[in-house]
């Protein structure tokens, strides 16, 4: 399941004071964390109880990437995103979504056809639309990545047992002992060869349970640009829309 946070608090940014960064304590982190999205939004994810002079220690050493990130971020953004999105774009499997509200009374529901989700009911509901819309985005990437991973596997000759799709704040993918194999919705929103490179990644686990010599060995003969496409990958959170994250 998704890590709900069990603590958020605001910190500001010297450069603009009226914009806050969020930091989530995540029961799954083991270390300090910091993303830039494509809206210039800091998030921060820290493990349980951390103190906040440690995660202060942690943005000083980091303020410079992070200002630097933001400023990237605004210069690409240009007026910002509409909500809600007029497409829904997902490089990875080479699909464009128009998005059309359809409006009427009832709950929030989305329809879809080939490129086009229909919004049906109260459209005004910003909340209720986000959610509409993740629910979809987690939705379908089951389909797509599943069998993208099952056709990974057949063609490499790697084995797993399951696959489980997350919309998760902190991590791509992983890999349990037993083979089951966990990946982000967002990877939709990276460059088919990105998702690749993560699908073999994970698939590599399953018979190297570590980052060692060996792994990254295996990595390589099935996918010998990864280093590049790991940087990329470590930088994806910049195309993932806001409405992903964003406030419910």
């Amino acid at each position: 399941m998704l890590d709900a946070p069990t603590s958020q608090l605001s910190l500001w940014s010297e450069e603009d004071p009226g914009e806050s960064w969020v930091v989530r304590e995540s029961r799954r982190a083991r270390r300090l964390a910091v993303r830039v999205f494509q809206t210039g939004r800091v998030e921060v994810i820290v493990p349980p109880r951390t103190s906040r002079g440690a995660i202060e220690r942690f943005l000083d050493r980091h303020r410079a990437w992070i200002e630097r990130k933001r400023a990237e971020a605004r210069r690409d953004a240009g007026a910002g995103e509409p909500f809600p999105p007029r497409t829904v774009e997902l490089p990875a499997c080479g699909e464009s979504w128009r998005v059309h509200l359809a409006g009427g009374a009832g709950r929030l529901r989305i329809a879809s056809a080939p490129g086009l989700l229909s919004v049906h009911g109260d459209c005004r509901n910003a909340r209720a639309m986000r959610q509409a819309l993740r629910g979809w985005l987690i939705c379908h990437a089951r389909g797509v990545l599943g069998a993208a991973l099952a056709a990974c596997s057949g063609e490499l000759g790697f084995d797993y047992e399951r696959l489980i799709v997350r919309r998760q704040r902190t991590r791509w993918g992983s890999c349990s002992v037993r083979g089951t194999i966990s990946l982000n919705c967002c990877l939709l929103f990276q460059r088919r060869e990105v998702m690749r490179y993560l699908l073999i990644h994970e698939l590599a686990h399953t018979r190297h349970m570590n980052h060692s010599r060996r792994f990254w060995q295996c990595v390589a003969e099935h996918c010998p640009g990864h280093r590049a496409l790991d940087r990329e990958l470590l930088d994806g959170w910049r195309h993932v829309p806001a409405w992903v994250f964003g406030d419910p």
